[in-house]
């Protein structure tokens, strides 16, 4: 396997495989380009049904090449549109385009920062016990661009990416799944544990916290603000339809079950 991206077709199922081991499947421009245009080819393949997306061990993906984007900023835009620009299109910013095939994420080893949203990108996602993931957008000091802050924060909860993006550490093994907090054992309490959060993020670009932090919080608030003219509504109507006796006997019914509980 000596292209940076393998593909396999077999019985249906297409296998891309990012093919970069050394550098942790690392995405450079060559290999962004090859897997947008690899992974167009495989959606309008009729005789393909199902696509997976892994990474040669040890790693899924380590993200954006650091090492390419350091010697040439510009590299950032290569392999999104024809002519090596960002475009106005959402989907050619994208590492994936929009697909119809149905996309599966095999995540064999780390799955940090652009690797992160790569698997993110996909519809489902399985994961080894050797899988980590992490957003170190913030430790490194740029931003996320594909998509990072919207689909991470579907997949485990908003409190719990803000608190993963703002620290940079990892979570695994295993998929991402859903939780909205950080747990600790009872010997440490959460004093200790806030401590040590508090230390991963102060150890990040100050700057970068802040703006990934107000990212979610802006995208929060424009989704929170149609979700509560809804919940608004929905509340008034219900208030319309009870009669008063009937909230009275039910507070009452709850006052007498909450005293039985303490």
């Amino acid at each position: 396997m000596d292209s940076e991206l393998v593909v396999e077709v077999a019985e249906g199922v297409a296998t891309v495989t990012l093919n970069r081991p050394r550098a942790r499947n690392a995405l450079n421009a060559t290999l962004r380009s090859a897997l947008r245009q690899a992974m167009g080819e495989l959606d309008a393949d009729g005789t393909v049904r199902a696509i997976i997306l892994t990474g040669a061990d040890p790693a899924f993906c380590a993200g954006l090449d650091l090492k390419e984007l350091a010697g040439s900023p510009g590299s950032l835009s290569s392999g999104f549109s024809g002519d090596g620009g960002f475009s106005g299109d959402m989907d050619l910013r994208m590492p994936i385009p929009g697909m119809s095939t149905p996309l599966i994420g095999a995540v064999n080893g780390v799955a940090i920062t652009g690797g992160l949203e790569l698997a993110l990108a996909c519809d489902f996602l399985v994961a080894s016990e050797q899988a980590r993931f992490a957003d170190t957008h913030a430790r490194v000091g740029i931003m996320p661009g594909w998509g990072l802050t919207v689909q991470l924060a579907e997949a485990i909860g908003l409190r719990r990416a803000r608190e993963l993006s703002a620290t940079g550490n990892f979570l695994g093994p295993g998929p991402p799944t859903t939780g909205d907090s950080s747990t600790t054992s009872s010997d440490t309490g959460p004093a200790h544990l806030a401590r040590a959060l508090a230390a991963d993020i102060a150890g990040n670009d100050p700057t970068g916290v802040v703006h990934v932090l107000d990212t979610y919080r802006i995208q929060a608030k424009t989704q929170q603000t149609e979700l509560l003219e809804v919940e608004s509504t929905r509340s008034a109507e219900w208030l319309r339809s009870r009669g008063p006796g009937d909230l009275e006997d039910r507070r009452k019914a709850v006052t007498q079950r909450g005293r039985g509980q303490i």
